[in-house]
């Protein structure tokens, strides 16, 4: 530690540290723009310059080492007329254009113009003019003009992002921001750069010119859509979301959001929004009451039950919905008697050990201190934005970062080694590593092999390092040999003395978990409801045609189905319901998520329900009491919360864990060519598919035919061209697009979107033709 004098007073800090970090540790405020407590010093924008004693002129106070009794004055009259000589230099040529423009009442040169600058300006000479840039439908360039230069967008970019999709054009006057030859801005961070730029040149698209900052109500909310729980602060006007930001905290999303968790609010107010009970009569939807729709629902189930049992009926789940809503709707479906309910509906392999949760295995914050990490079977980048972003940091800090996948795709980050294999392969790769550990180690391996180099690599890296994780990601959770994936990564990690657990494929899958909504006793699974038509099915919050790991057998099943009752915010499953039912999306009820780490994060609605719109477990309530079952008396949400045992924080940690009983077997590979299926970033569930400005993306684009080299050739296709694929009944033509990266004998073909949910399983075979 290094002691400083700072405006008089005493201050203890690191060896290292800067004048600002001293200064934000006394409590004292230094002005400042390029500063950003998350990214690089640049020292560009020198409104930090403070008088240190014996410097010959003001130093930056961001770029200015301690040393042991240094003294700084931050408010002397040396310090004073410095900063009020850069407000000067930044207010020449920033045009005065404060009541049109979006960051006026929350623009940090605004409020520093006010305490550092003069009332009129000496500059009397023609200001320069920036031309506009067109970046994309999230970020808003048009009025670049107002730019300082500060960098901190650029920096972001190169440090966070891990894209430099911005940086400076010119010298000196003529200096802009700019993207490369015009290219448009995709990070699935990019809206990140609004929040930290401090004036208005960067704003954001779709909320611009709809309000002022200070006609906006803010309340504290929850991201649904990954399993970060990312804090957000929602914005709202007249009882309308019309903007989410970060809610700054560090051991869950630091100061961060993904531009899914900031962006998809346009859905909440979209036309896609059903706002009334509907019931079709003679293949038309008519809205009706809730009383008749609810009646109509009890009275359906009533009479399925009567005729062809309660095991006759199953309950498919979204685990975006709320640990008080998947509680009430496990509840209802053990109080007709039928076990059937599931929210893993893109898994292949059910199998758990009795009562135990998967989770992340370590605190999420960890992530960005780990030295070596081993991902398997994960497109992280764009599954999981904030995770990769903490990895991303441990990277840059000299952490080894390995994985084990079907593609070699690109997590803007330095991977340091990596074992590219088909989808069937993965286990017997993992084997590989394992054995490798096990000669290292001097211990006994659980399959005898033979480790490849690459394995022999990985299992090294792993073997060195202190803090160090084996993560599976989606992919690996919704693999048909899953239990055998997290046994023998379980294994390694325990040799290793890593963490072992799952990244976690939704926005609150431990909460699910923790509160039963997956089959019980002699319960139907997810696949199992789907892959044979029971009578009736209850769909809480998803769309199974996009969310099912079958979509074609999903849509068959639902098809042949007596009842098909959808619960949504949305007129989602209209071709196969009978009655939908118009339930809260995360911004209009109470409720909780539970993160991948297990921390139970609650929240309130922040704006009144939509029209006829009645929170998700109200209606499961009244249909509980139509029904005459037991344990539907709750008053209100807290009430639910209590009762599914989601305030008790040492029984859920007591519950939280990774233990997987399979034995290991290497299977045959299936012959044909293997399908890989990522879910696109916006088409992860039904907020973010009816999201305007997400769906305007490059990462929103109608998927393509990734085929690797070997086949692209044999096909003799050229750029542009189209290709028939085919899969069980299911036929399709789409474009194709050569990708070295793929694993030898795979495809990728996208899941969740409509333009291929005509094809079968995520992990089966296809064939591919010419078209």
């Amino acid at each position: 530690m290094v002691e400083i004098e700072l405006d008089g007073k005493k201050v203890s800090v690191l060896e290292g540290s800067m004048v600002m970090h001293a200064a934000e540790a006394a409590g004292t405020y230094i002005p400042h723009f390029c500063y950003h407590k998350k990214l690089s010093i640049a020292a560009n924008c020198r409104m930090c310059l403070v008088d240190v004693e014996k410097a010959p002129k003001p130093m930056p106070a961001c770029a200015t080492p301690v040393t042991q009794g240094m003294i700084v004055r931050t408010k002397s009259d040396k310090a004073l007329k410095a900063q009020q000589s850069v407000m000067e230099f930044l207010l020449i040529n920033h045009p005065l254009d404060c009541p049109i423009c979006d960051q006026g009442g929350e623009c940090q040169l605004q409020d520093l113009a006010v305490g550092y600058g003069k009332s009129a300006s000496r500059y009397e000479e023609e200001k320069r003019v920036v031309f506009h840039k067109e970046v994309g439908p999230l970020i808003s360039m048009q009025e670049m003009s107002r730019c300082i230069h500060c960098t901190r967008c650029v920096r972001f970019g190169q440090e966070i992002a891990g894209q430099m999709e911005l940086g400076m054009l010119q010298r000196g006057e003529h200096s802009e921001i700019t993207t490369f030859v015009g290219q448009t801005i995709d990070s699935e961070l990019s809206g990140n750069m609004i929040d930290i730029c401090p004036v208005g040149a960067l704003t954001s698209k779709p909320f611009r010119y709809s309000a002022r900052t200070w006609e906006l109500s803010r309340r504290k909310s929850v991201s649904p859509h990954d399993s970060t729980g990312a804090n957000l602060i929602v914005q709202v006007k007249n009882h309308k979301v019309l903007r989410a930001v970060p809610l700054e905290n560090d051991a869950v999303n630091e100061c961060w959001i993904a531009d899914r968790d900031r962006f998809s609010y346009e859905a909440l107010n979209s036309d896609a929004r059903l706002t009334q009970p509907m019931l079709k009569q003679g293949g038309q939807w008519k809205p009706v009451d809730w009383t008749t729709a609810l009646e109509y629902v009890a009275n359906g189930l009533k009479q399925i039950k009567t005729q062809h049992g309660a095991a006759s009926i199953g309950a498919l789940a979204s685990a975006m919905s709320t640990s008080e809503e998947l509680f009430l709707l496990g509840e209802f479906m053990r109080g007709l008697g039928s076990q059937n309910i599931d929210h893993r509906l893109r898994h292949a392999d059910f199998r758990t050990e009795a009562g135990a949760v998967r989770w992340l295995g370590l605190p999420i914050a960890e992530l960005s201190t780990l030295d070596r990490a081993l991902v398997i079977g994960s497109f992280l980048r764009k599954d999981h934005p904030l995770f990769a972003q903490r990895l991303r940091q441990a990277t840059r800090r000299g952490a080894r970062v390995m994985r084990i996948g079907a593609q070699s795709d690109n997590w803007a980050m330095n991977v340091a080694g990596e074992i590219v294999a088909a989808p069937s392969d993965w286990l017997s790769v993992l084997i590989e590593v394992a054995a490798a550990v096990a000669t290292a180690k001097g211990v006994t391996a659980p399959l005898s092999v033979t480790p490849g180099e690459q394995a022999q690599a990985i299992a090294n890296a792993l073997l060195s390092g202190e803090r160090k994780a084996v993560l599976l990601g989606n992919a690996a959770a919704a693999h048909p040999q899953a239990a055998e994936l997290l046994a023998i990564a379980n294994w390694i990690a325990e040799q290793a003395g890593a963490r072992c657990g799952y990244l976690g494929d939704s926005g609150n899958g431990v909460g699910a978990q923790l509160v039963g909504a997956q089959p019980g006793q002699g319960g139907l699974d997810a696949g199992q409801m789907l892959a044979k038509p029971l009578k009736a099915y209850l769909l809480f919050n998803t769309e199974p045609v996009l969310d099912a790991a079958n979509a074609a057998q999903a849509a068959k099943s639902l098809q042949a189905a007596e009842m098909v009752i959808a619960f949504s915010p949305f007129q989602a499953n209209a071709e196969f319901a009978d009655v939908m039912l118009p339930i809260a999306p995360f911004t209009e009820t109470g409720g909780s998520f539970v993160n991948a780490d297990g921390r139970v994060q609650s929240f309130h609605g922040v704006v009144r329900p939509l029209g006829d719109t009645r929170p998700g477990w109200k209606v499961l309530r009244v249909l509980g009491n139509l029904l005459g079952l037991n344990g539907f008396a709750q008053e209100s949400v807290e009430d639910v919360r209590a009762a599914a045992g989601l305030n008790d924080a040492g029984k859920i940690a007591a519950r939280l864990s990774n233990a997987s009983s399979a034995t290991p077997q290497i299977m045959a590979a299936p012959a044909g060519l293997q399908r890989i299926a990522n879910v696109p970033v916006y088409a992860t569930d039904s907020i973010v598919r009816r999201a305007p400005s997400l769906q305007e993306t490059a990462d929103a684009n109608a998927p393509l035919v990734a085929l690797n080299a070997a086949l692209w050739a044999h096909l003799g296709l050229q750029e542009g061209a189209k290709v028939r694929v085919k899969q069980g009944d299911g036929s399709v033509v789409l474009p194709a697009s050569l990708d070295a990266t793929l694993a030898a004998n795979t495809a990728r073909v996208s899941a969740g979107h409509p333009s291929t949910a005509v094809l079968g399983a995520v992990f089966g075979t296809l064939s591919i033709e010419r078209a």
